[in-house]
């Protein structure tokens, strides 16, 4: 293969794999790595020093700069028609058999994703690419190994596409001798190939974006938005995007981010997982914030209350899609009693979200989507959305956006399933598996980095005691990792745990959660052992 200059490919390239990896969409990558690359390294500094004014006490506030975007009189640009319904949306990641029975699952719309839910290791990365391309021409088949096929219905599901984040590197491509953004690379190989043929089918290249903490950063996803578009020759606002609140600063923001996106927006969703972790993340240090067991913190405590009602009322108000977060609960197999207590809770948070006001939500199992749909139908009827339900009720203050309760309890129970979910989690996605079922809950990066993110936290709070009174210590967290372990091995047997890296994971979690210096994201370091 004969690239451009500056840039350089050092990863196995299987003739499949060199179908999505074309000098010309390579180009196409390193323009929009060259022309975009600084900005995203000022904004990425710039995270950084906003951790630093939060660590050293300063709490968040709606931005007064930007006063006249909030009170001003606009509206987002209308969505097309195949994202107008999205009552029910299923997300997986970019592995054959779950885009399959994603896109066959009833639902109204499915994320694939290249990013928490993903081990982005480069098998994953470029097979997901190859997957998707076939999908979207409709070639896209599997066969298990006790030879059933699965293959793609008339009806399908829409397709959106969410790339990594801005703080991710893809290290296997570099231009001009520096590592290309992940998400630039997930995008842009996607648009590439599949734009003009989403076009011709009548739908579109549709994206979620994740992680981001400002406006600024969404309107550096509309730059790059404008020059594909551009560059491919493709109509300007041909690319919808749904962002992700999942961080507490950008609940702030969530007004402007839509401004900024405003002919590419399609709307807001509340990732509610990464939210808590952005949380806990963002005060850390805040020797009076310290929250109770991941169990405890559902949606209807105070800030994520604050947080859900606040984003259907600035969706609304512009015209745009206000998307519900995802229960973590699936189908129980072999216990019908538990099964049942876990579809009723998969009913009540749905049913919260649609009397709430939002015009969908998430699923993570296709069980799960008749349940889901039900729900909002009871709600919607035939109408595409709520845009009529503006929530003028609803007032949110900064101090609303910053009630961390409950703060009680923190239990031994708790803290043991926080190290357990944590080495389960590393351990498969060390494995090559980054979306996995761990005590009948779904699990992903989001809410790996809840449990490790808490025990760092717990161990440097003064308020991070147990209900019996101890205080949780380094010590004790070292002390339970062998009986975690021992426990997982239990769960799993001895073949599974000797082929899954969980011993490796538990070296991990323990130096991870008892560090003094926090990991930003364990995907970062993760990324370069894999």
């Amino acid at each position: 293969m004969t690239l451009s200059p500056g840039i350089e490919l050092n990863a196995e390239i299987t003739s499949e794999f060199a179908e999505i990896l074309t000098p010309d969409a390579l180009a196409f990558v390193a323009m929009l790595h060259r022309r975009f690359e600084a900005h995203r390294q000022e904004l990425l500094a710039a995270r950084v020093r906003r951790q630093t004014e939060l660590d050293a006490g300063r709490r968040p506030d709606f931005l007064p700069e930007t006063q006249a975007v909030r009170d001003g009189d606009w509206r987002i640009a209308p969505v097309p028609a195949d994202l107008a319904l999205r009552r029910v949306e299923i997300t997986g990641p970019v592995e054959r058999k779950m885009i399959i029975n994603a896109l066959n699952s009833g639902a109204d719309s499915y994320m694939t994703d290249f990013e928490d839910s993903n081990t982005p290791n480069w098998s994953n990365q470029i097979q997901g690419q190859i997957n998707l391309k076939q999908a979207i021409r409709r070639t896209l088949s599997f066969r298990n190994e006790a030879g059933k096929e699965y293959r793609l219905n008339d009806k399908v599901a829409t397709l959106v596409v969410r790339p990594r984040g801005w703080h991710l590197d893809e290290k296997h491509i570099t231009v001009d001798g520096a590592r290309v953004s992940g998400g630039i690379f997930d995008f842009a190989l996607f648009l590439f190939h599949n734009a003009k043929e989403l076009l011709a089918r009548g739908s579109g290249p549709y994206f979620y974006l994740p992680k981001m903490e400002s406006h600024l950063e969404a309107r550096l996803w509309n730059d790059i938005f404008v020059a594909a578009q551009h560059e491919l020759g493709i109509p300007q606002g041909t690319i919808k995007a749904t962002v992700l609140i999942e961080t507490i600063l950008a609940a702030f923001e969530m007004e402007e981010i839509l401004y900024e996106l405003r002919e590419h927006s399609a709307g807001l969703n509340a990732g509610r997982w990464d939210y808590i972790f952005s949380c806990i993340k963002k005060f850390k240090t805040d020797r009076d914030f310290c929250l109770a067991n991941r169990a405890q913190i559902t949606m209807t405590v105070p800030f994520m209350r604050a947080y859900a009602l606040n984003l259907v009322k600035a969706c609304h108000k512009r015209g745009a899609p206000a998307i519900g977060g995802m229960s973590a609960l699936i189908p129980i197999k072999n216990d019908a009693e538990a099964n049942d207590k876990a579809m009723a809770a998969v009913r009540a948070d749905k049913t919260r979200d649609a009397n709430d006001g939002f015009d969908g939500g998430w699923v993570a199992h296709p069980g799960l989507v008749p349940i889901a749909m039900e729900e909002w139908l009871k709600v919607l009827g035939d109408a595409p959305n709520q845009f009529g339900k503006q929530r003028d009720d609803v007032t949110t203050r900064a101090a609303d956006l910053l009630d961390f309760q409950p703060e009680q309890p923190i239990t031994e129970a708790g803290l043991r399933m926080n190290i357990d979910v944590g080495i389960q989690y590393l351990g498969s996605w060390l494995a090559g598996n980054g979306c996995v079922p761990i005590h009948n809950l779904m699990e992903d990066a989001a809410t790996a980095e809840i449990s490790r993110s808490q025990v760092w936290q717990w161990i440097r709070s003064p308020k991070g005691v147990l209900d019996d009174g101890r205080k949780v210590t380094a010590e004790m967290v070292r002390g339970m990792i062998p009986q975690v372990l021992d426990a997982i091995r239990a769960e799993h047997g001895d073949d599974t745990f000797n082929r899954v890296p969980y011993t490796q994971a538990a070296q991990i979690f323990e130096q991870m959660s008892t560090s003094e210096d926090f990991a930003e994201f364990l995907t970062l370091p993760l990324y370069e052992k894999i």
